[in-house]
């Protein structure tokens, strides 16, 4: 009797993202204690070695001074010291002073101080496929030290590659401008984009234990090879829409004289006349030119 033949089943795929790739690893407190009590026991070493100078037993508090001595720390204000026993991750030291750690572990400095910098000019294309150039400043902190030293090979580079980016990202989903006014646009939601874009950011460089404090545009502008023909279609633009707005206001401005003149009565207009009005009020109120009366001394009749 034959067999079934198990129906092929493709491998399950790999992790992408952060679940693959995160280092199990998080910052602890290092143990330390006041370094002052490493001083007064090297101070002891140096007086047990002057009494047993010329004593095979001047060797124990010589080594046990190098020992304590080799393991005092000073942390300055804003820095820490992460401190590691033969690879092994032992902790960091955060308090700022004097402090005597683990005898022959490695101290690395490094500092939780606000940082920023500013991206490289990137050319890249809107949303509307419209090449634009953009630039931002990104203002960062160290929060986790332990993956900040050995999450990612350089921290420094690290969140510098990834904020240009995910500021390449954003501008491609944003158009540089939004005539209409109904959507986001570059130009237009300054304080969206930038929420969208620290966002982003702190999610792409979460891995090596910064934090973003702040991002913000820097420099938005169009192509060098489009920046006259946009800012012709900007000025037509602004051109159509203060002549909306000038024809607007000169309707109602009509519409205001003509109400006024049937409400005190001053002179009765028949619907020609009205006409005649209306054009002479709007040809003065929208033109360009200050306008030259003329004076009519016979009729419209005639």
């Amino acid at each position: 009797m034959s067999q079934a033949v198990q129906p092929y089943r493709q491998p399950e795929p790999t992790p992408v993202g952060h679940s693959g790739t995160r280092v199990d690893i998080a910052e602890r407190p290092a143990w330390a204690i006041t370094g002052w009590a490493g001083v007064l026991i090297v101070a002891a070493c140096i007086a047990g070695a002057i009494l047993l100078a010329g004593s095979a037993r001047i060797i124990a508090p010589i080594v046990i001074g190098v020992l304590i001595a080799t393991s005092l720390v000073i942390v300055q204000p804003g820095q820490t010291k992460v401190v590691r026993f033969f690879g092994t991750y032992v902790g960091t030291v955060r308090r700022p002073g004097l402090w005597w750690v683990v005898p022959l572990a490695d101290r690395r400095s490094l500092s939780i101080r606000v940082r920023n910098f500013e991206t490289n000019h990137l050319k890249v294309n809107d949303a509307d496929g419209n090449p634009v150039e953009i630039a931002s400043i990104v203002v960062w902190q160290v929060a986790d030290t332990a993956r900040a030293v050995y999450a990612v090979e350089d921290y420094d580079n690290f969140v510098r590659v990834q904020a240009e980016s995910a500021l390449r990202h954003v501008a491609t989903t944003h158009p540089y401008d939004d005539p209409g006014g109904e959507g986001t646009s570059l130009r237009g939601s300054v304080d969206v984009v930038a929420d969208e874009l620290a966002s982003e950011v702190a999610e792409r460089v979460v891995i090596a234990g910064v934090e973003i404090v702040e991002v913000r545009i820097s420099h938005l502008a169009y192509a060098s090879e489009i920046a006259q023909a946009m800012l012709r279609r900007q000025q037509a633009n602004a051109v159509v829409a203060a002549r909306s707005r000038i024809v607007e206001c000169a309707v109602g401005m009509v519409q205001l004289a003509l109400a006024r003149l049937d409400e005190q009565g001053i002179v009765e207009l028949d619907e020609e006349r009205k006409a005649a009005m209306v054009s002479n009020l709007l040809v003065v109120l929208c033109g360009d030119q200050p306008a030259s009366p003329v004076v009519n001394t016979g009729t419209l009749y005639t």
